[in-house]
């Protein structure tokens, strides 16, 4: 029989809040936004010092990786749906169905997604984090899982192997 160790953060200041919508093929959602809220798992053996990886250093990463984020309104740079162009200091969007947006660009934060949904996101935040914590290669660690919620009890979740 292995023992496995998972540690699990989900702090108050794991949070940021922003302004998204989700559209593809046919649909587009009204612009609104979400308190989204981030946890943090990780899987791995415990080391001669009785940590999987310090609380500390995955606080640190989280904190770093959702201030990104926070008060910022969520351009999903791949979507196949929106025509994103960015320039003159402006992010401006036209939507399939005509709808346009301008945002001042320091307002928005341009992301590698097709959409702005919490499955994406919680995707997006794991790969930050896997390569914002470079100790998990160090700490032999496993697995990596980052739960986004854009409400109580409402949540998606990544994980990858490492």
């Amino acid at each position: 029989m292995s023992a496995r160790y998972e540690v699990f953060v989900a702090k108050d200041s794991f949070k940021f809040n922003a302004a998204h919508f989700i559209a593809y093929h046919g649909f587009r959602e009204r612009l609104h936004g979400h308190n989204y809220r981030v946890s943090v798992r990780i899987e791995g053996p415990v080391g001669g010092d009785g940590y999987v990886v310090d609380f500390g250093d995955i606080k640190r990463a989280a904190h770093e990786v959702c201030s990104r984020l926070n008060e910022r309104v969520l351009v999903p740079m791949r979507s196949d749906v929106i025509t994103i162009d960015v320039s003159g200091g402006q992010v401006n969007m036209v939507c399939e169905d005509g709808t346009r947006f301008s945002f001042p660009q320091a307002d928005c934060v341009l992301l590698d997604i097709v959409h702005s949904s919490a499955e994406e996101l919680a995707a997006l935040l794991c790969l930050q984090l896997r390569d914002a914590l470079p100790v998990l290669g160090e700490r032999c660690v496993v697995g990596l899982e980052v739960g986004v919620a854009e409400a109580p009890n409402q949540e998606a979740r990544y994980r990858i192997d490492l």
